[in-house]
């Protein structure tokens, strides 16, 4: 979970953004060659889900570490930053915060 600055412009330059070809391909890349299989971003109103499908080879630890050394996606980081706002309660340094799934209507009787 990540919030945006609550501002309409913000928000929609955020959304422009991310439309179908908006990332930069190396960053498309980078997610993909980490096992990510599915990624999407959802938006209500100023907070974002992400929700990621991921392969057995993929590693939070290790994508953030190739992310550190890799200046397309530390220049789209950079970008999005402006964009962005870090949940109040994030860790320091967490942008992303995970979610907990408290309920499944597959797991019910």
């Amino acid at each position: 979970m990540l919030d945006l600055h609550d501002e309409a412009e913000a928000i929609r330059a955020y959304r422009m953004w991310h439309r179908p070809g908006g990332p930069p391909a190396a960053v498309t890349r980078s997610i993909r060659e980490s096992d990510i299989r599915a990624l999407e971003i959802w938006q209500v109103g100023d907070r974002l889900c992400m929700i990621m499908e991921t392969g057995p080879a993929f590693s939070a630890a290790a994508k953030a570490q190739r992310d550190a050394t890799d200046p397309d996606v530390r220049a789209w980081e950079t970008l999005m930053d402006q964009f962005q706002r870090r949940l109040p309660f994030a860790p320091v340094g967490v942008k992303w915060v995970p979610a907990e799934r408290i309920y499944s209507l597959a797991e019910q009787p």
